[in-house]
């Protein structure tokens, strides 16, 4: 019986998740069409601090006036006219603080769009309930939840506001990243097995379908969780699990339970899911030590995973497959899944902790490399979350993506 899964999906694509699904079953396959390499597949990753920050006034919502900030970083030129762009940012928001992240965009001929909305996003929510921007379709280009989508653009400015009640302590913001990309519509060839083949990293596994009905106003567990689980397996590799005062608000029984405290922590109130990218990361962020960075970015194929891989970094990636697509994996078809890739046999094929599993023990997959590859980058081009420690830094990306 096809299983699918309606809120666990392709965050970014959101509304044409289906869509995108539908033409991957009917269009060519990839032998057919013509073979592009990772070198085609264009992705830019830059790192701001911001600094210099602004006051903005005041604003009322939620009942409370705020005091702003805010903070523009400059004109920023990936080197090509990226159709896509994903904002991910790591901040502190005590109280009742938020914060929204704008961003717009100008042509090689100097045009230039209108401010967009990606994300107003707090850390807890008991006062702020965290959303992405909605759709603002305007100026060619629109938000599709945590994706701004252009037809070509060269440049980019972030924009990010804190909000403080007048006398409280503010946000902090310690970091942005803007991942922009322009792909090829061609999947392309398989990689070749690289640096990380006989690796396996030491992720601990978890099921989202443990959790199935828990919490129905943020997604109701099971189905609509993978990415909180992947997200909280690789916090838990790292050792930076939520503490037990995190999910005190938990039922005694309930199995992981710092995968419901996860799920609060990363829901969309706007998307009305579990899956929103640069939300996972942001609640990762927040729990790593000094040094260490969760964002959202691209890879260019599975040789990128294997770098990460073999300095310890087991990366998040969102796929999409249909029956027959996916040889042994707990599912026959998805829309949208996500999970960590925790390693590489020794010919090349890819060990993953796939959430999607009925329980712990079935988590661990080995899923053929050209099957996985294909489904990972036709679905979402390569999306990974990336989190790392100060134990783990980043290798050398050979393609400036991290």
């Amino acid at each position: 019986m096809r299983r699918s899964f309606p809120l666990c999906v392709l965050s970014h694509l959101a509304a044409t998740a289906c869509l995108l699904s539908a033409i991957a079953v009917v269009g060519p396959s990839a032998e057919a069409v013509p073979a592009t390499a990772a070198s085609d597949r264009q992705v830019h990753l830059d790192r701001f601090a911001p600094g210099a920050w602004k006051q903005a006034g005041t604003r009322r919502k939620h009942s409370r006036t705020y005091a702003a900030a805010r903070w523009k970083s400059r004109w920023t030129t990936p080197g090509m006219d990226f159709t896509e762009l994903i904002a991910s940012w790591s901040a502190r928001t005590p109280g009742s603080s938020w914060i929204e992240v704008e961003v717009r965009g100008r042509s090689a001929a100097g045009a230039r769009t209108s401010w967009d909305t990606l994300a107003r996003w707090a850390a807890k929510d008991k006062v702020v309930r965290r959303r992405s921007g909605g759709p603002q379709t305007d100026d060619g280009t629109r938000v599709a939840t945590d994706t701004w989508r252009t037809a070509g653009l060269a440049s980019y400015r972030i924009r990010v506001t804190t909000y403080r009640e007048p006398g409280r302590k503010a946000p902090r913001v310690d970091l942005a990243t803007v991942m922009t990309s322009r792909l090829p519509a061609a999947v392309g060839p398989v990689s070749a097995p690289g640096v990380a083949h006989d690796v396996e990293l030491a992720v601990p596994r978890y099921s989202q379908m443990v959790h199935n009905g828990h919490y129905p106003q943020w997604g109701g567990g099971g189905e609509a969780w993978c990415s909180p689980t992947s997200t909280s397996m690789v916090l838990g590799y790292f050792g930076r699990l939520p503490g037990a005062g995190s999910y005190r608000w938990v039922p005694a029984g309930h199995r992981d339970p710092w995968v419901d405290a996860a799920a609060r922590a990363t829901y969309d109130h706007a998307y009305d899911g579990t899956g929103n990218w640069p939300f996972n990361t942001a609640f990762a962020a927040r729990r790593l030590g000094p040094a260490g960075e969760a964002f959202v970015t691209r890879l260019r194929d599975l040789t990128d995973a294997e770098l990460l891989v073999a300095a310890g970094i087991p990366p998040v990636v969102s796929i999409a497959f249909t029956a027959g697509e996916l040889g042994g994996a707990p599912i026959s078809a998805s829309n949208g899944h996500l999970l960590v890739i925790v390693g590489f046999t020794a010919t090349g094929d890819v060990i993953v902790n796939d959430p999607a599993a009925a329980d712990a023990a079935g988590v661990r997959r080995v899923y053929a490399r050209a099957q996985l590859e294909r489904i990972w980058l036709r679905a979402s081009g390569g999306m990974a979350y990336v989190v790392h420690d100060a134990a783990h830094p980043l290798p050398a990306a050979p393609g400036g993506n991290w």
